[in-house]
């Protein structure tokens, strides 16, 4: 039987993201799924605020339909760190992408995921807000 890793399992989550593929994205978040941001972050408020997503749909609908509204092309991930121990792993990264307004988009993130039963039960993510808010708001 082949049972993936957890980093398997977040670097096969990372490739289900980027299909966007709401049933693909779906299938790796158990239903109770939890995704916390910073408060106040510029993606959450050129959304609708909300930096805590709560459940597997919700979580879908971000990825899929308002994600790609704010971040509208050229979006890529560069992997500097993926580190896993037992049921958490950290993933360490820098996206670049063109933003709604036309701006470049290049910041570093850390995502730390909690697994459960093979699935992302929980996802903080973390981000140079300031950094953010300058790009999101430059001429």
């Amino acid at each position: 039987m082949n049972v993936l890793t957890s980093k398997d399992t977040i670097i096969r989550a990372w490739r289900e993201f980027a299909t966007q593929d709401p049933d693909r994205i779906a299938a790796v978040f158990a239903p109770d799924a939890e995704w916390l941001a910073p408060p106040q972050n510029a993606t959450a408020r050129a959304i609708d605020g909300t930096h805590h997503l709560v459940g597997r749909a919700r979580i879908v609908r971000f990825l899929t339909r308002e994600f790609p509204t704010v971040f509208v092309a050229d979006r890529s991930v560069e992997f500097t760190a993926i580190i896993a121990e037992g049921t958490t792993v950290v993933v360490e990264e820098r996206m670049r992408a063109t933003l709604m307004n036309g701006n470049h988009y290049d910041n570093d993130y850390c995502f730390v995921f909690e697994l459960r039963d093979g699935l992302i039960h929980r996802v903080r993510e973390y981000m140079d807000t300031r950094r953010a808010e300058e790009l999101f708001s430059a001429d």
